[in-house]
């Protein structure tokens, strides 16, 4: 399952920061030049911190994730995060979102960059044409809906960059006109 992971760079302080050790530790720490000081784990789910044991043991970066969702790691947690957090890289200072129904600790992270970009990396929570899977549980679903409508679209520019777990970026924008097509189909 191919799977989309990030590397976050501080330049005024080189501190750099990996969301989702999905898998293939070697490119990753190849990638970030063996030098990781946190990694984010946007949820619980196996496919996305199958690396992680690998880029902490190499680098010791600290690790981070949705509370409800510490259990599920490989690893322990060193931080556990919640809706409203904010995760600081060096002088970047990532919003934490949390987004509940693909898991119940799906985080978010929301980078308003100094140059006026918006980047939302949403792990398995919001893709192009659709929330995450949530089991085909109707309550798991309006739940994510609900976090995604409320806590995204509703305070975020249609500018933003929605960077996903999985596949092509996307837009708030590009999305936004389909929100209640999403709500009907149930999925």
């Amino acid at each position: 399952m191919d799977n989309a992971c990030y590397l976050l760079e501080c330049t005024a302080t080189g501190r750099r920061l990996l969301v989702d050790a999905a898998d293939d530790a070697p490119r990753l720490l190849a990638l970030a030049d063996g030098r990781v000081d946190a990694v984010v784990t946007t949820h619980g789910h196996w496919d996305h911190h199958r690396a992680l044991p690998e880029v902490v043991a190499a680098t010791g970066a600290q690790v981070l994730v949705g509370a409800e969702d510490a259990a599920d790691l490989p690893v322990p947690a060193d931080v556990l995060l919640r809706h409203g957090d904010v995760v600081a890289v060096g002088a970047l200072r990532l919003d934490v979102v949390g987004l509940r129904g693909h898991t119940p600790g799906s985080v978010a992270l929301v980078l308003h960059d100094p140059g006026g970009r918006v980047l939302a990396l949403t792990g398995d929570s919001l893709f192009p044409g659709g929330v995450g899977a949530t089991g085909g549980d109707a309550g798991r679903f309006t739940r994510l809906l609900d976090d995604v409508e409320e806590r995204l679209f509703a305070v975020l520019p249609d500018r933003t960059e929605v960077l996903p777990g999985h596949g092509e970026p996307t837009t708030l924008g590009a999305e936004r006109p389909s929100l209640a097509d999403w709500r009907a189909r149930g999925w």
